[in-house]
């Protein structure tokens, strides 16, 4: 086991590493307790880790071998210096404290194997399951340091957060992932809608034709995701109070939707203006607190 001044460091260059590549939950972890928000952190930064494999790899093998590293991780396989990678150290004694449990995680490690092919997401049945395992996942953990390992009762509302918050990412990532001929819309939807992943990277690479189809298709996702994030503020009124920070920055989804339904599928990434997002997390963590 790493000495405590060294933990302190993995943790630090943990926090540093989302406050840099994921703004928006760095915000929400300022609504967390203090004594629980660099373990909530080391969390989203082994997710955001694995999550851009994709970014940094040309071929699927390279991603597939990193994936079983942090596989490895969790299970004590791995070689090296584990210790010596911040984000690895400082998850490892986050499920050391917290008991929390492994195979939600390794099971995210799983789930973002998908990411390194270019196969169509099936069906929005599909989508929810890759959801639930990338990004529920995470708030299930996260509710779970709050409690101090004990039941937060916040399976529900994990599991709808994460949906939400998911779906929320993808259709703003969608221009990235189109021009690297990524489909997570699912073909279900944009069937129902005239469209197909032909059209998504037809439309990735200049092409218009598949403008309204699509827009269309994201429509219905976009109800799809208001679904989830209502059903899961719902749940965090039945889930152990001291859970709820977890949930804050659900406050962003809908100003992002309201953002998407202005902007053009294959434009610019739809975005908030920075000076909002901590006031939308702030009315949210207070509607939460009150409930």
């Amino acid at each position: 086991m790493a000495d405590e001044g060294a933990i302190d460091d993995a943790y630090r260059r943990a926090e540093a590493l989302v406050r840099d590549t994921d703004r928006d939950r760095w915000l929400a972890s300022l609504f967390i307790p203090a004594d629980k928000r660099r373990h909530v952190l080391a969390l989203v930064a082994f997710s955001g880790e694995v999550a851009r494999i994709r970014d940094v790899i040309r071929e699927p093998m390279p991603g597939e071998i990193r994936l079983q590293w942090w596989r490895d991780v969790l299970t004590g396989d791995a070689r090296g210096d584990v210790q010596g990678h911040p984000v690895a150290a400082a998850l490892l004694d986050t499920i050391r404290r917290f008991l929390l449990p492994k195979k939600p995680l390794v099971d995210l490690i799983d789930a973002r194997t998908f990411d390194l092919y270019d196969d169509p997401m099936p069906s929005l049945l599909d989508l929810e399951g890759y959801a639930g395992e990338t990004v529920s996942a995470l708030f299930q953990a996260a509710a779970m340091i709050l409690c101090e390992g004990e039941d937060p009762r916040a399976a529900d509302a994990s599991g709808h957060a994460g949906v939400a918050w998911a779906m929320t990412g993808l259709m703003r990532a969608l221009p990235i992932h189109a021009r690297r001929g990524q489909v997570f819309i699912p073909e279900d939807i944009l069937k129902r809608h005239g469209a197909s992943p032909a059209m998504i990277r037809d439309a990735g690479a200049g092409s218009d034709k598949a403008d309204q189809p699509v827009r269309a298709a994201l429509a219905e996702m976009r109800e799809h995701t208001r679904h989830h994030r209502d059903r899961a503020l719902r749940a965090v009124v039945t889930a152990d109070p001291r859970a709820r920070p977890a949930y804050v920055a659900l406050g962003l989804v809908e100003p992002y939707l309201k953002s998407l339904e202005r902007t053009p599928p294959f434009g610019a990434i739809a975005d908030i203006p920075g000076f909002l997002k901590p006031w939308h997390l702030w009315r949210t963590a207070q509607q939460l607190r009150s409930t």
